[in-house]
């Protein structure tokens, strides 16, 4: 499950190869590239750095011929460079799709729960109460809801921020052996 606590249910996606049709030109990347690239910050499709914050789940969709064997490999290749909560390291959930996608090899969609999600809904927040203090454009929203509505939004939003920072900065704990899967 990419949700380990019903209120953090969003995901960070990122895509790799991102081309359109029109990039007949674009080289094909292999499939160790492609990792490398879903979990770097140009890839992602929402401004952030997800190798700066904690890892809670991670979702990989691999298009094209792929083979497990190479999947299992980049899987832990990358792993040690991730920052994975302790409670979830093999957090890690795969799917495969024999079809690959226009004009490329392979593709790799990856929808990630990370906690980097804290910085976007912090910057949200902050405009929000820059517009709020202002009112502006309140009285659209009036004539169908209470005001005490922005309020609770408001804190709920701060809620789960601090959600986040709380899951960020968790640490395992001592007093409990981990068990290693056999693979």
């Amino acid at each position: 499950n990419l949700v380990p606590y019903p209120r953090m249910h969003f995901l960070l996606s990122s895509l790799s190869p991102l081309y359109t049709p029109s990039d007949i030109k674009l080289q094909p990347r292999r499939l160790d590239q492609i990792f490398t690239d879903v979990f770097s910050r140009t890839h992602q499709l929402l401004k952030v750095d997800p190798r700066q914050s904690m890892y809670l789940a991670c979702g990989l969709l691999v298009r094209g011929d792929a083979q497990i064997s190479d999947i299992n490999r980049n899987i832990n290749r990358i792993r040690p460079e991730l920052r994975i909560i302790h409670w979830n390291q093999e957090g890690f959930k795969v799917g495969l799709c024999s079809v690959p996608p226009v004009g490329q090899p392979y593709s790799l969609l990856c929808l990630s729960n990370n906690t980097c999600f804290r910085h976007t809904c912090s910057a949200l927040h902050d405009r929000f109460l820059k517009l709020y203090k202002r009112k502006a454009h309140l009285h659209h929203y009036t004539q169908y809801m209470d005001v005490d509505r922005f309020e609770m939004a408001s804190s709920s939003i701060q809620d789960l921020v601090k959600e986040y920072c709380t899951l960020e900065q968790a640490t395992p704990p001592s007093h409990l052996e981990r068990m290693i899967p056999i693979l």
